[in-house]
């Protein structure tokens, strides 16, 4: 993309409304627009962000074997009374009448829905064990509402569903479902802990909420140092293997990690004073198994091997994926603005024009354009006929992980600079091989890089373009 052909609408000064740095950096680097209290319209930026994100969590449901789905944002109370949540949720739920007076309400979150549709089309124990999810906006009418999508009332959300025969096979599904998420955070450039919680309006006795540690987080967490050395790397799993999943939960909830909701002072006191940590965390996801909560009262049965109708066991499991854009600004950030991991950046690399009108610069600029868009990448190139700080303060602002200078000094020694925006290192390279880092780099994050990559890389840097 040139940048003189894209809608990018910048600040200079911070909105006064703006309290915490995600909030700040969202809007002066124009990637929202509040359109009322906690509601926001998704700005180009924003919403290439918000696309990459939720692509990372539909690659990996699909790894783990489970189903898209779309549920409507609108819902009828009939499902929520028949479950016996409408008058207990409270006033966080919107609800409205249709032109017929029927009362209907906007998605806080789909438990009855999804059991509706489940017991309308599953009546056997042979079509279990199931999982379904959506990605899909939901409301929740926050008293409050602050920290711009930190903590709004319109979201973008993934909720899942598990539907099991019994007990056991549920909490595979569990168990199953905190591998995918370790998984998903990391390939975002987060680590995000899992913790020991509290269920809430949800209901259910097993729970785990996963957090990114951040100064900004809105829960007081306590948790076991040694945690934060723990990866989950590129280790392959078998999301069938009852036992593998089993070992990964274990290898990370065993240590201490609770949010101040279950904190258990006496237990968090036997760890070793070296070890123990409070902090702040942003809540980015969450798991829970809840048995027949929903089931039995919604009539959610199947047919079991013994021929006796039974209630199955479900669980849900939901990620912020509006929420994870603030989290991740909120953990990668410096006085200069965002700073993107690979996996979730909006454009791969920028480059930045210092003489735009030049000849030479012009036409190196256009080159490796092309060649970085036939490797399967998208740069945002600079071409606008601003003065160099300028474009190097917007760069820094939206936080492109590279960046690749191209000026007439440069060319005449035959080479380009190519910055890492995390780091601040620089290093001149020729514009071939500038391209071949930056697409190396980005090819375990994208196989598509890869697959265009290949091909290319055998040949000279001017018959790409």
């Amino acid at each position: 993309m040139r940048l003189s052909r894209y809608f990018l609408p910048v600040l200079k000064e911070t909105p006064s409304e703006a309290q915490i740095v995600s909030h700040r950096l969202m809007l002066r680097a124009g990637m929202i627009k509040q359109a009322s209290a906690g509601i926001y319209s998704w700005l180009p930026l924003g919403l290439k962000v918000l696309q990459n994100i939720e692509r990372i969590v539909h690659e990996e449901q699909a790894r783990a074997g489970h189903i898209p789905v779309l549920m409507p944002t609108l819902q009828s109370a009939d499902l929520w009374r028949e479950s016996g949540r409408y008058d207990d949720y409270g006033q966080e739920m919107l609800r409205m009448k249709d032109r017929h007076d029927r009362d209907m309400l906007f998605t806080p979150t789909a438990e009855e829905l999804i059991t509706d549709i489940f017991r309308a089309h599953v009546s056997s124990y042979k079509d279990l064990p199931l999982t379904m999810y959506q990605i899909q906006w939901k409301f929740r009418d926050e008293i409050r509402p602050r920290f711009g999508v930190m903590r709004g009332r319109e979201f973008y959300m993934k909720d899942g569903y598990n539907f099991d025969l019994t007990k056991e096979d549920a909490l595979h599904a569990y168990n199953r479902h905190l591998v995918s998420y370790l998984r998903t955070y990391e390939r975002m450039g987060l680590q995000a802990i899992p913790m020991r919680a509290d269920s809430g309006p949800i209901g259910g006795d097993d729970t785990h909420e996963f957090l990114v540690l951040a100064d900004t987080g809105e829960s007081e967490v306590f948790y076991d140092r040694e945690i934060t050395d723990l990866k989950f790397g590129d280790r392959e799993i078998d999301y069938d293997n009852v036992e593998q999943c089993q070992a990964v939960l274990e290898e990370f909830t065993s240590r201490y990690a609770r949010t101040d909701e279950t904190h258990d002072e006496a237990l968090f006191n036997q760890i070793p004073e070296d070890r123990r940590r409070v902090a702040r965390g942003i809540e980015v996801g969450q798991i829970f198994y809840f048995g027949t909560k929903y089931s039995e009262p919604l009539g959610a049965t199947v047919q079991g091997p013994d021929g006796k109708s039974v209630p199955v066991h479900m669980g849900s499991h939901g990620i912020g994926v509006s929420r994870l854009v603030g989290a991740l600004i909120e953990a990668n950030h410096d006085e200069n603005g965002i700073i993107w991991p690979e996996g979730v950046t909006p454009f791969h690399c920028g480059i930045v024009n210092l003489k735009q009108g030049d000849d030479a610069a012009d036409a190196a600029c256009d080159q490796l354009y092309k060649a970085l868009t036939a490797a399967g990448l998208e740069p945002l190139y600079d071409d606008r006929k601003e003065r160099a700080g300028g474009k190097f303060a917007t760069m820094d602002l939206i936080g492109l992980p590279w960046r690749i200078t191209v000026g007439p000094r440069g060319l005449k020694n035959g080479v380009v600079e190519l910055t890492s925006r995390r780091t601040g290192e620089s290093e001149e390279l020729t514009p071939e091989e500038a391209v071949r880092k930056v697409v190396e780099i980005y090819s375990p994050h994208h196989e598509h890089v890869a697959k265009h990559w290949e091909p290319m890389a055998k040949r000279s840097f001017h018959t790409w373009v």
